[in-house]
């Protein structure tokens, strides 16, 4: 990490500041050494030309070197997003979203301290739906658990929005942020902002009173999956972006059979994405708890009550059933798929890393199977359910490297 963060000599003398004090009196000299500096300065100039340079006129780093950086940062910021996640689905499974019913930026970053603040923070509580239908029984004990599972989500989120703000604004400062990454950084700290206001809208929805609606309150399925969705899409660019930072790219024969995987890989990858994006319908819905069998739904292959919603539409989004029968034909066509790339990853000569790659992403596409099958039979168990879905996300990630193995390395 050192060497990361300090320059090397070789580089740190190839900089223009240092060739100022010795390239004028090369020449000068006429003799063997002065020719080998010169030849030695041509050979490192390289390394240098590049560089990443500060505003201020401080030693530059190498682009090799900048990159490890930042591919180590935005490493760290997808680890994050995962957690988010990860922490957000516990959040959801504990009922606990809905805990805290006003959002500040600043002010709500510090917890109630005394007994007033806390019977005050139940009692705002108590004016709306959840605690009136569903928690009407909730001491205040049981309160302070779910108030500071939410609290730490939202926290846990400012965490994020930190950690990609600050070292973005740093790297800007220091000149180590080409045109490229200058405009892919200032997208994952939109997208960032975007993520934590889309959060409170979604709280939003489940605060609202609803006097025709006899259902538990919760939040809007419709904007649970694009809180979600979002998020994901933030981890896929950050993890996407780092690991083309950190991993050398093998140069692969551009092959018919190499295209086609790289294309099913692909496709793959959409398939991972979309089936965790309806794991969110299911949560939203308590969908989870409607079949608890498998493979059948009950006693049918195609339960009777598919299409009860009007328009039919409806009940893709809407419908417990639906809902679930969806996310089994996405787990089960997302696992073949993920198989057959397997076989034909067989037939293409692939360097190590990418095989390593696909048995990979075949070996926890099971095991998330696995999981999801036995959350289901067991009726959504908390921890299983948190391990299931953090499942996707593993899952999501393995695809996004085999994918990247497999990139066309540009001309």
């Amino acid at each position: 990490m050192l060497r990361l963060l300090f320059p090397p000599l070789k580089a740190v003398l190839g900089s223009p500041g240092v060739r100022l004090l010795t390239t004028r009196g090369a020449p000068r000299c006429g003799c063997h050494y002065g020719q080998k500096l010169g030849v030695w300065q041509r050979q490192h100039s390289t390394l240098s030309e590049v560089a990443l340079q500060s505003g201020t006129g401080a030693v530059s780093v190498p682009r090799k070197a900048a990159q490890r950086i930042m591919g180590r940062w935005l490493l760290v910021c997808s680890g994050t997003v995962a957690g988010a996640v990860i922490l957000g689905g516990v959040t959801r499974l504990t009922e606990s979203g809905l805990s805290m019913v006003d959002w500040h930026l600043i002010k709500e970053m510090k917890p109630p301290t005394s007994q007033e603040q806390w019977e005050a923070e139940f009692q705002k509580y108590q004016q709306f739906p959840e605690f009136k239908i569903l928690n009407h029984n909730m001491t205040l004990a049981e309160f302070k658990f779910i108030w500071y599972m939410e609290y730490s989500h939202r926290m846990w989120g400012r965490i994020v929005g930190l950690a990609y703000i600050l070292p973005t604004v740093y790297f800007w400062r220091k000149g180590w942020l080409t045109h490229g990454m200058k405009g892919r950084a200032l997208a994952l700290c939109g997208l960032v902002c975007f993520q934590g206001l889309l959060g409170w809208y979604m709280v939003k929805s489940g605060l609202e009173e609803k006097p025709d609606s006899y259902d538990i309150p919760r939040v809007s399925q419709y904007r649970l999956a694009a809180h979600l969705g979002s998020a994901l899409v933030l981890y896929c660019a950050s993890l996407w972006t780092a690991l083309s930072l950190l991993l050398p790219q093998d140069k692969l024969p551009e092959t018919r059979q190499l295209l086609q995987l790289r294309r099913f890989a692909h496709g793959t990858a959409g398939l991972v994405f979309l089936t965790a994006l309806s794991g969110a319908f299911v949560a939203g819905l308590d969908a989870g708890l409607v079949y608890n069998s498998f493979p059948k739904m009950g006693e049918r292959w195609i339960p009777e009550d598919l299409f009860t919603f009007s328009p039919v539409l409806r009940n893709v989004f809407e419908n417990p059933t639906m809902v679930q029968f969806d996310h089994r034909i996405l787990g089960v066509t997302t696992v073949t798929a993920i198989t057959g790339l397997y076989f034909l990853s067989r037939r293409v000569p692939l360097p190590r890393r990418a095989k390593m790659a696909v048995a990979t992403l075949l070996t926890v596409a099971y095991a998330q199977v696995g999981l999801g099958i036995s959350t289901l039979l067991l009726y959504v168990p908390t921890p299983l359910a948190a391990v299931h879905q953090s499942g996707s996300l593993a899952l999501l990630s393995v695809a996004l490297w085999l994918m990247n193995e497999l990139r066309r390395i540009p001309k």
